[in-house]
């Protein structure tokens, strides 16, 4: 694999120990380090995809609860196990160290916007295209107490273990190989790709500029996962809302 000298940035040869181009010596631990991350977004993005593809192909046979719950736990043992390999970096940024309160207000308003930006936009797109909207409590009707496996599987784990998984280990893992501007692109590129939809890539890739901005910034998870969670809550309940034909009470 090529790479560049840290100092001048001239094109190195893999095996390059000093570059020829300054004469600065270079480390084979960062080689290491970089090569070793170049496999884990690798084996990370790879193992994903696959799960993503069982996911959708399980689901098309079988929509139960149980299969939910035991798709969710794949999903959260998957990114808890890449997560081990990386622990103490990632247990760094669960933090409040460079949390402001400008960051903090923004966080909590930002995902007001998305929100409606995203539900009636996407609605606003069907009904261009002639597609049938479709609402996301259809997929949890057949449950006894739905909303509460709707909130569980949308706004819990999916802020919580995303985050975690994109914006912890594959960030960190990008990190080690490329420029913050390059990483945060990165990151939300896949983290749209992993969703398997042309009209939700038109807001989660975006999405995931922010999510990857304030990841940056701040060095923490905790402002991701708020925007996600809020983000996520606010569309449950406009689904729900209009699922329920507008009696937002009736949980």
């Amino acid at each position: 694999m090529e790479r560049n000298c840290p100092n001048c940035d001239q094109p190195l040869r893999v095996e390059a120990l000093f570059c020829g181009n300054c004469g600065k010596k270079i480390s084979v631990r960062n080689m290491d380090v970089e090569n070793s991350s170049v496999r884990n977004v690798l084996l990370f993005y790879v193992t994903f995809l696959i799960y993503a593809i069982v996911s959708w192909a399980i689901y098309a046979e079988s929509d139960s609860l149980l299969t939910e719950i035991l798709l969710e736990t794949v999903f959260v043992l998957l990114t808890v196990l890449f997560s081990l390999f990386d622990a103490k970096r990632i247990l760094a940024l669960y933090n409040s160290t460079y949390i402001t309160w400008r960051s903090l207000v923004f966080s909590i308003v930002f995902p007001f916007i998305t929100a409606g930006l995203v539900y009636f936009g996407i609605e606003y797109l069907n009904e261009l295209l002639d597609e049938v909207s479709y609402n996301l409590f259809y997929d949890y009707i057949g449950y006894e107490n739905s909303f509460f496996w709707a909130f569980l599987f949308i706004a819990i784990i999916a802020p919580v273990f995303e985050e975690l998984a994109f914006r912890g280990f594959l960030f960190n893992q990008l990190g080690n190989v490329s420029t913050p501007q390059v990483t945060i692109l990165a990151t939300a590129i896949l983290f749209a790709l992993v969703h398997f939809s042309f009209i939700s890539f038109v807001w989660i890739f975006p999405f995931g500029l922010v999510l990857g901005y304030l990841r940056h910034k701040y060095k923490t998870l905790w402002l991701g996962m708020l925007v996600h969670f809020i983000h996520n809550l606010l569309v449950l309940m406009i689904e729900y809302y209009y699922f329920n034909e507008g009696d937002i009470f009736t949980l």
